[in-house]
């Protein structure tokens, strides 16, 4: 993916692994960018799955993060799963643990 937007990135466009977020100052900007990207996508026959974009929005889950103009969160759902863990007992269960929680420290 980084090969076939290598130009776009940083600029128009962020990509962390099969996930990118287009963007820009204003809706007119952000249309023109996306336009640009898709056309790249059909170009190289890089196919997406519709069921997982979303288009303009104001703010949005990426990598267990609430990203927003104005703020960076973690994503409650994500913390409210981890709390209802139960107490590790043992070494294997503080490992089981911190699997689900290294990501959050």
């Amino acid at each position: 993916m980084m090969a076939i937007f290598h130009d776009m990135i940083e600029k128009t466009m962020e990509v962390f692994m099969d996930d990118f977020s287009v963007f820009g100052n204003s809706f007119g900007t952000c249309l023109f960018h996306l336009d640009k990207m898709l056309k790249r996508c059909e170009v190289t026959n890089l196919c997406l799955n519709w069921e997982k974009r979303h288009f303009m929005v104001k703010e949005g889950i990426v990598l267990s993060h609430k990203i927003s103009k104005n703020w960076i969160e973690v994503d409650k759902a994500k913390v409210d799963v981890i709390a209802k863990l139960p107490h590790p007992t043992t070494v294997k269960g503080i490992r089981g643990f911190l699997g689900h929680s290294v990501f959050y420290r």
